[in-house]
């Protein structure tokens, strides 16, 4: 995934309180995407990584053990929301952990994009998300699903509303 065009001036460095709160809100609370079996990986203020497991209750075609297009989606569409959680962290710094972390309950999906590359198959899968523009009401994403050779299975492009 290309890095956004223009990274801010000094990397943002998260405190592990809003790296904890970010991942328990996206891990556990969001109930859903415990069930797809998400974990993050990596918490960035221009990217965010994370991974799911292949399991039997994720086959979409019994015949090949292909992971159902439904996870697909809905994993890119959560990615697309957590890079989007990140960069309103990155932006309110200046704010405490718990305010910032109450911002992303307005958080929601306006228009999702998946276009499905490849067939996956395999073990487990790798994802990653960026935020290409974080306005003050819209944010619009990009992601990308792949195998863990680094295949690209499928990509994805969102719009959240963010106020």
């Amino acid at each position: 995934m290309t890095r956004h065009p223009h990274p801010p001036a000094e990397p943002v460095t998260f405190e592990p309180e809003f790296v904890a709160g970010v991942r328990e809100i996206f891990e556990e609370r969001i109930v859903f995407n415990r069930v797809l079996g998400l974990q993050v990986t990596d918490i960035a203020a221009e990217r965010v990584t994370a991974r799911i497991a292949m399991r039997p209750e994720l086959v979409g075609h019994f015949a090949y053990n292909r992971l159902h297009g439904g996870v697909i989606s809905a994993a890119l569409d959560a990615m697309g929301g957590l890079a989007v959680m990140a960069a309103i962290g990155a932006r309110h710094l200046d704010e405490p952990v718990p305010q910032r972390l109450q911002r992303f309950a307005k958080l929601g999906t306006i228009d999702l994009r998946i276009d499905y590359l490849r067939p996956a198959i395999g073990e487990g899968f790798l994802l990653e998300a960026e935020v290409l523009r974080l306005g003050s009401r819209v944010a619009s994403t990009r992601m990308a699903f792949s195998g863990t050779d680094g295949k690209l299975l499928a990509t994805g492009a969102a719009a959240y509303i963010v106020s």
